[in-house]
């Protein structure tokens, strides 16, 4: 089969990206309030559920746009459908498991039919063996989730959370197991990597209206440059990799590795992004802040080093850089959890991600 090396990001792509970013900003709206001085876990239990189905619902709408999309009336309208879909499910969650979240599951298994229709339409349309293949085994995969949570939506919530959850966990995970029939119709990767890049781009520019609070008149000064370089350090880290490290021409890719390890950057931005509010806020238990900061940029800091597999044999990272990011990383942790100082914290953070950068940048120009 003769798979192109390339595909425009067509406009259609983009303007459903935009609601999106509307998503992640309620999605993170949910870890923006403490509970004595924390974020309850049970909040937080939710927000990890409620991005799983968002960000999986957008990869599995973008792996076959990927592999199937054309622009067509009909990519079109389901597009469209989609997004209604995703601004209503924005508005209908809650942060605790007392409010009705059948609204939510009923909605998401609106999405999930919308997926499954389209592979279904495919499967018809094809007469080619293995895509008929793919398209079976997401139908599936697909058919599964939707059942799940339209469910969820109708039973009791003490029945139906953990059956909506199973059905999540297996239309999040089954995708990894499809590689038997994806190799044979590989992803065009410059086009999901384009498509992924813009997701976390996406996710960059919450982070900066998250802090853009520090950069006002009354509250602008030094530790504010700290919070900026801290936020454009971490998008130079990601930018050196996935714009000039790897290897965007790759041929043969399911993408399964690609879209999996965005997952833990994007979760990894949004928790940096709510916990560069909570190490200035007094009433913030700060042991939890630093920590809630420093687990975000190691997420995101794992996610960027499982991309190495994909980066130009003479950009490969070895060993050194990610035992001096670790290394540093818990440095800076250790420092900030001894001082649990505003000012410290973001001093020394803001350090160790420009450290941390600017060995990534070293490393792209010695390799250039």
């Amino acid at each position: 089969m003769q798979i192109p090396t390339t595909k425009r990001v067509s406009m259609i792509e983009l303007f459903y990206d935009l609601v999106f970013a509307y998503m992640i900003a309620q999605a993170t709206d949910l870890i923006h309030h403490l509970k004595n001085g924390v974020v309850n876990s049970t909040t937080l239990i939710i927000f990890v559920f409620v991005v799983i189905v968002f960000i999986n619902s957008w990869m599995v709408q973008s792996v076959f746009t990927n592999r199937y999309g054309s622009s067509s009336w009909t990519d079109i309208i389901f597009a469209f459908i989609d997004m209604m879909i995703v601004l209503y499910m924005s508005n209908v969650f809650s942060d605790t498991l007392n409010a009705n979240l059948k609204p939510f599951f009923i909605a998401a298994g609106c999405l999930s039919l919308t997926l499954l229709l389209q592979y279904l339409i495919q499967f018809w349309r094809t007469n080619n063996h293995i895509d008929r293949q793919i398209s079976k085994s997401f139908a599936i995969i697909l058919l599964i989730r939707t059942v799940s949570l339209l469910a969820a939506g109708y039973l009791p919530q003490r029945v139906g959370i953990p059956l909506a959850i199973i059905g999540v966990l297996v239309s999040w995970i089954a995708p990894s197991f499809t590689g038997k029939y994806t190799k044979h119709h590989p992803i065009i990767f410059s086009h999901l990597l384009e498509r992924l890049t813009l997701l976390t781009i996406i996710t960059f520019g919450e982070t900066i209206v998250g802090i853009a609070g520090f950069f006002t008149k009354s509250s602008f000064r030094l530790t504010s440059i700290l919070i900026f370089l801290i936020v454009a350090s971490l998008f130079f880290s990601y930018i050196v990799e996935f714009d000039h490290l790897i290897d965007d021409k790759r041929t043969g890719e399911t993408g399964n590795l690609l879209i999996y390890l965005h997952y833990p950057i994007i979760f990894g931005l949004s928790l940096v992004t709510v916990a560069l509010r909570f190490i200035e806020e007094t009433d913030a238990n700060q042991t939890f802040a630093i920590t809630f900061l420093y687990c975000g940029i190691s997420l995101m800091y794992i996610g960027l080093f499982l991309a190495n597999h994909y980066n130009q044999k003479k950009n490969r990272i070895g060993h050194l850089i990610p035992t001096a990011f670790t290394l540093l990383t818990m440095l800076g942790f250790a420092v900030s959890l001894i001082f649990q100082s505003f000012d410290v914290t973001a001093t020394i953070t803001a350090t160790v991600t420009m450290i941390n950068s600017a060995l990534l940048i070293r490393h792209s120009a010695t390799y250039a």
